[in-house]
């Protein structure tokens, strides 16, 4: 049974949950693991590659992943296009993403700063769907467990860089701010800082397991939780941030969201329950490819926009950043009402 016919909160049916292990599973491990390997081996790439992945993630599930929003919540809220629905979703991206926007020119520094805590709060949030519905880890069944996990998974891609690159960190987060005017302080990057905020995450990460471990009667779950939980711990403390990130926007967290976008629509969910999971992928290209085209349209307006855009890779991918930055809010706001929708909170 398709899980656009059933409850919103239903399970992904097992015979579409295999197809769907290959966006949840293999898509994410194989390339994180392997650049875990390369760079913990003394890999080193020139800067410039180090932007490859973002520059991939403008039409490789990144950017594409939130743009069928205007699809998704409707058919979670009701199981088809409602139009009332997706009247929703544009009222959501025009009021959300404009103030943001504006957010941007008129307090650079403080709108980078709510970018940080909202991908971190994000990019846990979206670690919740696959972990339940595709591996059903029982251990996840309490709210505040989950909430839990939300905080350990988002804090390794935002937290941990900066453990162990503080410097670039602090670079990568001039890119977004200097087009605007702004500029960022050293205090937050001090060595006594980091350490406690090292402390902080281990501790966190280390009881969040441990609560889990008791709770879960399926333990093989629990282990992949675990065992993903401490290849990212030491993918991002090993790999250089700019390259961390971006590959792990299109290559872990974007797939991740796409599988979930492809359960709630009834004709993917079909595809899947017969192990088709490339027709389901050209459907979401079909539905991404026009508001992947805006957003990108969006992204020059911002560049013309902005007060001092540099002209060079670093800060092409700053703005470009910042656009993302944009998108992310009322993208935060469909998701987490899918969340709602699903009954995770």
């Amino acid at each position: 049974m398709a899980l656009a016919r059933g409850r919103a909160d239903a399970r992904v049916p097992p015979a579409a949950r295999a197809a769907l292990r290959a966006l949840v599973l293999w898509i994410p491990w194989l390339p994180v693991a392997v650049a875990t390997l390369a760079f913990a081996a003394g890999l080193s790439i020139p800067p410039r590659w180090r932007y490859a992945p973002l520059v991939v993630s403008v039409v490789a599930f990144g950017m594409p992943h939130g743009a069928v929003d205007w699809a998704a919540l409707p058919r979670a809220a009701t199981g088809r296009l409602a139009p009332r629905w997706l009247a929703v979703v544009g009222v959501v991206y025009l009021l959300a993403g404009g103030v943001y926007a504006v957010a941007w020119f008129r307090a650079p520094l403080v709108a980078a700063a709510a970018f940080l805590a909202l991908t971190w709060f994000h990019w846990g949030q979206g670690e919740i769907h696959p972990l339940r519905e595709v591996l059903d880890a029982d251990h996840l069944d309490a709210r505040w467990r989950r909430a839990l996990t939300v905080a350990v998974r988002g804090a390794l891609p935002m937290g941990v860089p900066l453990l162990a690159f503080p410097e670039r960190y602090r670079a990568v987060l001039g890119s977004f701010v200097a087009p605007f005017g702004g500029s960022v302080p050293a205090w937050p990057f001090a060595a006594d800082g980091r350490l406690a905020l090292g402390a902080t995450l281990a501790a966190l990460t280390l009881a969040t397991l441990a609560v889990g471990y008791r709770a879960a009667a399926n333990r093989r779950p629990w282990a992949v939780d675990a065992g993903e939980t401490a290849l990212l711990w030491t993918y991002f403390f090993v790999v250089p941030p700019v390259f961390a990130v971006g590959l792990y926007f299109c290559c872990w967290h974007a797939p991740r969201h796409v599988a979930r976008v492809l359960a709630l629509d009834e004709r993917s969910v079909d595809a899947l329950e017969g192990g088709r999971l490339a027709p389901t992928l050209g459907r979401f290209a079909r539905e991404a490819a026009l508001p992947t085209l805006v957003a990108l349209a969006g992204c020059g307006a911002l560049w013309w926009a902005a007060p001092a855009p540099e002209p060079t890779l670093a800060g092409a991918t700053g703005v470009y950043l910042v656009a993302i930055a944009v998108l992310t809010l009322p993208h935060v706001v469909v998701v987490t009402w899918l969340d709602r929708i699903a009954g995770y909170w």
